[in-house]
């Protein structure tokens, strides 16, 4: 067992249900950051926030994985522009969450590391008290998802918040997806879709190679084992389905039982090589678990890719995750999104024609004098929140142009997810449908992921 002090940040924010019984005032969030994994949990503190005590408790493994969390934080608060103050006290032992539960050093905890062992963390979390932010996924498999279910029901009952964070909602793109399917004058309403041709498709490009907050990202070894980070369809897939929920039917409750019904899934591996698996995670070779997923001792067959065709309240959706090893030059992760109304097609799209950076599309499905009228007149509407928004007309219809302040990128949502969490914290409460559309989001991917797997084995 070994204690370790440093001045760093802390990714997890724990709130004690007495928070709630002072309406006068509200006591400062001192976070507690357990087992971070993966580097989602420094960039939740990327930035300082009101309210926020700048000491935040870690309680972590022995290993690689809390030093890198540690070096991030550093990298925050030594930074020129803007530079954080957060004061990091690190539990290092094999006992970390057992001293974890015992010190309750403060009331929100932030989660973002193994999936494997992660609804057992939410639960035993939840359970003693604490309000919980967690990355996602939350469960990786069926088998959790009824447990799952019992830690939402037992956050009520302890009156502390178990929230997700669903990052994409905060990209400028996505959000006016959203805004302009909600003006029935320019999208006129969803269509329904079939499974040929989905009302709605997302789709989604990662890479294992990437750069973050300025290096290149150093992923721990486990994260390529699907049984422990997760297979595509229930990691990354996370987000898309939140999405579809999200834009399709806003701030609606959606009943798992009744509403979701999963046409099709299937799943499919990325292959790398020693030498790539030697480049991201600083290592001499694969490790024991991962030679399950070996073919010839020198080539690992990630199934990180997947694709799920479903309904969601008599809408067809599908949405679909790849992972290869490294973006194009230039390039970097990739979104493509589509929703189709009676009236117009929303599109976003991220390729090399748009130097990739995701750009939103309105393709009118029968242009006429009246539809641009009608458009500018949104337009204008939607400035009220979108200062500076605009169209330019192309060949198909208009693409949305958006003041660069708005263009934040994906590290800078992490902090937004946060400060809305932080508002929840304060309110006591979680908006109505957050706590039953995230439990239906984790059952369409885990009964999907499922779905794929008995395909695949009746092949």
């Amino acid at each position: 067992m070994k204690v370790i002090n440093k001045t760093l940040l802390c990714i997890g924010i724990g709130l004690c249900s007495s928070v709630y019984a002072q309406a006068q005032s509200v006591p400062a969030v001192k976070i507690i950051t357990l087992d971070p994994g993966h580097f989602h949990a420094a960039l939740v503190q990327k930035n300082m926030y009101p309210d926020v005590s700048p000491i935040v408790h870690v309680y972590s493994p022995v290993g690689n994985d809390v030093q890198f969390h540690i070096d991030r934080i550093n990298s925050y608060n030594a930074r020129a522009d803007n530079p954080t103050h957060w004061q990091e006290k690190v539990y290092a032992g094999s006992d970390y969450l057992e001293k974890m539960l015992a010190e309750k050093a403060g009331n929100v905890i932030v989660i973002a590391g193994n999936n494997r062992i992660k609804a057992d963390y939410l639960e035993k979390s939840v359970n003693a008290g604490f309000n919980v932010l967690a990355d996602k996924p939350m469960i990786i498999d069926a088998k959790d998802f009824t447990r799952l279910k019992a830690t939402f029901s037992n956050a009520a009952k302890k009156k502390v918040l178990l929230y997700d964070i669903m990052t994409e909602r905060y990209e400028i793109s996505t959000m006016l997806q959203r805004a302009f399917s909600g003006i029935p004058a320019v999208f006129g309403t969803l269509e329904k879709g079939t499974p040929d041709n989905p009302a709605v498709t997302k789709e989604s490009v990662h890479h294992f190679y990437k750069y973050v907050s300025g290096s290149v990202l150093t992923r721990p070894t486990w994260f390529m084992d699907v049984a422990q980070q997760g297979e595509g369809v229930v990691d990354v897939t996370t987000h898309l389905v939140d999405l579809i929920q999200w834009e399709c039917f806003p701030e609606q409750v959606i009943d798992y039982q009744k509403d979701v019904n999963i046409t099709s899934a299937k799943r499919w591996t990325t292959d790398m090589t020693l030498s790539q698996f030697k480049t991201i995670t600083k290592t001499d070779g694969f490790p024991a678990f991962l030679k399950k997923d070996l073919a010839n001792d020198t080539t690992l067959k990630i199934y990180a890719n997947g694709e799920i065709n479903y309904q969601l309240k008599g809408i067809h959706a599908k949405t679909s995750v790849i992972w290869a090893y490294k973006a194009p030059e230039g390039g970097g992760d990739t979104h493509y999104s589509i929703m189709r109304g009676t009236k117009a097609n929303l599109i976003i799209r991220q390729g090399a024609e748009q130097g990739y950076k995701p750009t939103l599309y309105i393709e009118p499905i029968n242009p006429a004098d009246t539809y641009e009228p009608a458009l500018l007149k949104a337009v204008a509407a939607l400035q009220k929140n979108f200062e500076g928004i605009a169209v330019k007309k192309n060949a198909k219809g208009w693409e949305v142009l958006i003041p660069e302040k708005y263009k934040e990128g994906h590290e800078a949502h992490f902090g937004r997810v946060a400060e809305k969490y932080l508002e929840f914290l304060k309110a006591g409460k979680l908006p109505s449908w957050e706590v039953p559309n995230m439990i239906s989001k984790y059952y369409t991917t885990t009964k999907a992921l499922e779905i794929a797997k008995k395909t695949q084995s009746n092949k």
